[in-house]
């Protein structure tokens, strides 16, 4: 009974299992343009996900985190500047011992934009700064729109992979981010509806990532990408992943230390920084990669990191909770 239940807690992970699973047997039915049409149902999928995003986000929380600039200019570095260096310092060596689409999986999660919804919960869960929190999830996501396909463009256009920079970027946009202002705009309206429904609502974004996962997978499958794909190569990729997340959030927790950042901040900065997004990250690499068949396999090393970090993560948020605070602390500006 005890591992039912876990498994009904940990029902997304079992899922993204699950569909990878189904696509080996029905790739016919998830392909592009297949029987299920699951290219163009997860579209709209993305696009309802990122207007619910929108219509969540409080602007009074954003606005009481905009003047801890030193908290943000920290959390931006972290995710578009130390996450790349990774790439620049150890890309050479992914390419020369592992497939080039999974290097370059590799590669694209370190580009990745921060979560918003896990960031915002964990920074919670360890008494961290909360509109601190709120904010720089939301700003990491809308700074990702450009600057992660601008990374990709960079990084991979040195290995011979190219992509249209600009179509990418207003494809992205037009996907997350113009739901995501119509959310905000609709907020007045439609917030009270959305708390009332918050059960099926805040699930939908998991639901609309499974068929997506299931829709990669059966096209990577049709195209024979898997077959020399060892099990090593699968648990070398999963150690890299949990590896690359103790030295992020090692890292920046040592970085915060440095620069005076308080309890709070620190919290903040730790789960803000060290995030990436799965949410996001699946949908803009079906717009920036977009048919390629590849895609399984470059989605890998995000979908191996996603289950990682939020379990590392909610151990890390358990230790904060228990850490004695001052009365009187309140965030650094």
């Amino acid at each position: 009974m005890n591992l039912i239940n876990k498994l009904k807690q940990e029902w997304f992970l079992v899922g993204m299992v699950a569909a990878m699973a189904l696509a080996i047997v029905t790739p016919d039915w998830g392909k592009s343009e297949g029987i299920l049409h699951l290219d163009t149902i997860t579209v709209f999928g993305i696009a309802l996900v990122f207007f619910l995003h929108g219509l969540g986000l409080s602007p009074k929380a954003i606005v009481e985190g905009v003047s801890n600039w030193k908290l943000h200019l920290f959390v931006q570095c972290a995710t578009f500047v130390v996450y790349p260096m990774l790439w620049v310092i150890f890309g050479h060596g992914f390419l020369s011992f592992m497939p080039a689409a999974l290097a370059f999986g590799f590669c694209y999660l370190f580009v990745l934009p921060s979560t918003i919804s896990s960031s915002v919960a964990m920074t919670a869960i360890g008494k961290g700064n909360l509109p601190g929190a709120i904010f720089n999830a939301s700003l990491s996501s809308i700074i990702g729109v450009v600057i992660t396909p601008l990374l990709v463009q960079f990084f991979m256009g040195m290995e011979g992979a190219e992509l249209n920079l600009v179509e990418s970027v207003l494809s992205i946009a037009k996907m997350l981010l113009l739901p995501m202002v119509l959310g905000q705009l609709m907020r007045p309206l439609l917030f009270e509806w959305a708390q009332r429904h918050k059960a099926v609502v805040g699930k939908l974004d998991k639901y609309v990532i499974l068929l997506i996962v299931y829709s990669a997978f059966c096209d990577s499958i049709e195209h024979g990408i898997w077959r020399d794909f060892s099990t090593s190569l699968l648990i070398t990729s999963t150690l890299i992943c949990f590896i690359v997340l103790l030295v992020m959030v090692h890292g920046i927790q040592w970085g915060a230390r440095r620069v005076g950042f308080n309890h709070q901040d620190e919290v903040a900065a730790v789960f803000c920084g060290t995030k990436k997004t799965l949410a996001a990250g699946i949908p803009m690499a079906k717009v920036i990669f977009d048919h390629n068949p590849n895609l399984g396999m470059i989605l890998l090393p995000i979908m191996l990191y996603h289950p990682i970090q939020i379990f590392y993560c909610a151990v890390l948020a358990n230790r904060y909770a228990k850490v004695e605070l001052p009365s009187a602390t309140s965030p650094n500006h």
